[in-house]
């Protein structure tokens, strides 16, 4: 129990190394290296999540939800998620980070391996603890979360990718479409937040942002008529509360979009999933949704200059 104590105290400590905006995190249980060791590798993971839970800049996902969203697609709680997969899963349950490992036995004792993977930029890093007796986990566990913190902490600018500053992404952009002949826009994505209409959707209004600033003439639908000139971009997009942690909530969001030039021909059709955390529900359905929007008018711009 003293462990388990000390564990918490240098959590707190560690805390302060973390970026302001707490992290998404899903711990996985961790698979075993025989089936004698299957109950063990469970146990792992459900200790790991007690003792990361106590992490403050840390926003763990649980594992109930865990174990629902990917039980409907086929995955599982453990044995599913490798570097190829973290990008899948993390947008499935709406985590940055996902913690998963292996138990096994090899030469009298008992190794426990982490991998911390980033879902956005597919890094992987490793951590080990090991033990004689595998009956007494408290140790180890502890041993391996407490790493596990720090590797969080230090190498969080490798494991979840970098926002790019608002003024370099316009300057992109613009270079993007700079000396092309740009058509005007209509921009249409209705928006909904647990099934209840929006009256001011942010992933339009952050895409007609985008596109106004980058130099493309934004119009609206009363300013349509008449004109043959008018690409349209229109869809939908929806926010959802996903977990509650104290005074915190995570929203995921999903924005889904048509995009055809002036004559009716389709020039893509794309979709972007993000979460965000905030202490007011509605503001990070809203934040969702505007990253969200952000990543897909990084995409749509290069196909309207074309």
């Amino acid at each position: 129990m003293k462990t388990v104590r000390h564990l918490l105290a240098t959590l707190a400590l560690t805390a302060t190394a973390f970026a302001a905006d707490p992290l998404p995190i899903a711990v996985f249980d961790f698979q075993a290296g025989d089936r004698a060791l299957e109950k063990k590798g469970a146990e792992v993971g459900l200790l790991l999540n007690v003792l990361l839970s106590t992490q403050p800049d840390v926003f763990l996902v649980e594992r109930q939800e865990v174990e629902k969203l990917l039980g409907e697609q086929e995955f599982g709680l453990s044995g599913t998620v490798s570097a190829d997969t973290a990008a899948k899963v993390g947008a499935l349950v709406g985590a940055k980070v996902l913690v998963t490992g292996r138990v096994f036995e090899s030469g009298g004792k008992a190794y426990l391996v982490a991998k911390v993977m980033g879902t956005e930029t597919g890094r992987v890093f490793g951590e080990m603890a090991t033990t004689p007796d595998l009956g007494e986990l408290e140790a180890p566990v502890a041993a391996l979360a407490e790493k596990i913190a720090a590797t969080v902490a230090k190498q969080s600018a490798a494991l979840v990718a970098q926002v790019e500053p608002p003024e370099a992404r316009l300057e992109r952009l613009k270079k993007i479409v700079s000396g092309k002949k740009l058509p005007a826009v209509l921009v249409s994505i209705p928006e909904q937040h647990l099934a209840r209409p929006v009256i001011d959707p942010a992933a339009q209004t952050e895409i007609m942002k985008t596109l106004a600033e980058v130099g493309f003439e934004v119009v609206t639908a009363a300013e349509v008529a008449g004109r043959t000139d008018v690409a349209t971009i229109t869809g939908e997009a929806f926010s959802e509360f996903g977990l509650r942690r104290g005074n915190l909530v995570s929203c995921r969001a999903r924005i889904e979009i048509v995009m055809k030039d002036a004559s009716g021909k389709l020039l893509a059709t794309d979709r972007q999933m993000d979460v965000a955390v905030d202490i007011a529900e509605h503001v990070a359905g809203k934040k969702a949704l505007e990253s969200a929007a952000l990543k897909l008018a990084n995409r749509l711009v290069p196909a309207l200059a074309r």
